[in-house]
């Protein structure tokens, strides 16, 4: 039997990649399905079927952390698909919580299945929530996700707050064809510690995965969205300036860059706030100014592929290995990842496989 305790000699190795980044942080999807069928991440239909044999099992996942965190990970998020759709996860995060090494971890749910969860996934370990929440209105709510309700997810997101997790934050992918109420969105902080992150629309998926017709209830609202188009992307300064003046129309005041009260996290948003606000407002700027040169992060899919960048179609492949108990093997699939992470985005044409499919 191969030895995967951390006085193995990856625990010797550093945790550097290629370019000098320190890579402590990693995004294991644990599915690929999802009980959403938002236009940018997936089909109408789904993801392609995939049986329980092509999907990572638990047992496979923890294996996997434990040999990652002797090369230095430290830091977890759980995602999907919708990491709540799969029975179990907060079996696994605790699990994962009791690897040595293992610091924190994190969820990214659409929210809408966490009133039955957040108790368990608080007990298990998990400090920090992302509720992805892409607008406010209902009627655009239903077209965006196809078959969801918001009052699911504002519920998800009364029942994170009241578990007491460290953070909870709300995602929003902003999409000019939307035309979203971006100040309506950060009103969710203005009297609770709820701290709104917008996200450039990307190109993830290309024209052979992407359709290029929204279902009919959704083509009178924003025309093809799920066909990437880069004129959709807001960027980062436009769009802060968007909402820092409809702060200012609304009394709020113009938005201040935060010097202190960060929320807790590994990732690269630049947060700003309204003054009297108890919640931030981050920016993520993938697009209009990468931050290639911090990144600090490993993708595993969900049927167990080491993804080193997200718009990078590179993966590593682990379930075999994982299946023949070759740590070895899954070491060498490790340094690899490590040691060709690439220097920066290479391509802003789109991906092979959908959001969904990476782990958002």
């Amino acid at each position: 039997m191969q030895n995967t305790s951390l006085d193995h000699v990856a625990h010797q190795l550093a945790n550097k990649d290629a370019c000098g980044r320190t890579i402590d942080y990693m995004r294991i999807a644990i599915t690929d399905r999802c009980n959403y069928r938002c236009v940018y991440c997936m089909h109408a239909s789904g993801v392609p079927d995939k049986g329980h044999c092509e999907i990572m099992s638990f047992e496979e996942i923890e294996r996997f952390v434990s040999i990652a965190a002797g090369y230095g990970i430290r830091h977890l998020r759980l995602t999907g698909g919708e990491p709540l759709a799969r029975k179990g996860c907060a079996e696994l995060a605790s699990r994962l919580m009791a690897i040595d090494g293992i610091e924190d971890i994190a969820i990214t749910t659409n929210g809408a299945l966490l009133p039955r969860f957040a108790h368990d996934l608080r007990a298990a370990g998990v400090s920090r929530v992302n509720i992805s929440l892409d607008t406010l209105d209902p009627a655009k709510f239903a077209a965006v996700t196809r078959v969801g309700s918001i009052d699911d997810v504002l519920r998800g997101i009364d029942a994170a707050l009241e578990e007491g997790f460290e953070t909870v934050k709300v995602n929003t992918v902003a999409v000019r064809a939307l035309d979203q109420d971006f100040f309506g969105i950060t009103e969710l902080g203005r009297d609770r510690p709820i701290h709104v992150r917008f996200i450039e629309y990307m190109p993830i998926g290309d024209d052979e995965t992407i359709p290029k017709n929204i279902p009919e209830e959704g083509s009178a609202l924003f025309k093809d969205v799920s066909a990437w188009d880069r004129s959709d992307t807001i960027p980062t300064d436009e769009l802060r300036r968007i909402v820092s003046e409809a702060g200012e129309r609304a009394g709020a005041g113009p938005l201040i860059a935060c010097t202190k009260d960060r929320p807790e996290g590994h990732g690269p948003a630049q947060y700003w706030k309204f003054e009297g606000f108890k919640g931030t407002v981050g920016f993520i700027s993938a697009m209009s100014s990468h931050f290639c040169s911090q990144c600090n992060r490993l993708r595993l899919t969900a049927d167990g592929n080491l993804r080193p960048c997200l718009f990078s179609d590179l993966e590593y492949p682990v379930l075999p290995a994982l299946r023949a108990h070759d740590d070895d093997a899954v070491r060498a699939a490790f340094e690899a990842a490590l040691r060709n992470k690439p220097d920066k985005h290479k391509s802003n044409d789109g991906t092979e496989r959908f959001m969904s499919q990476i782990g958002g």
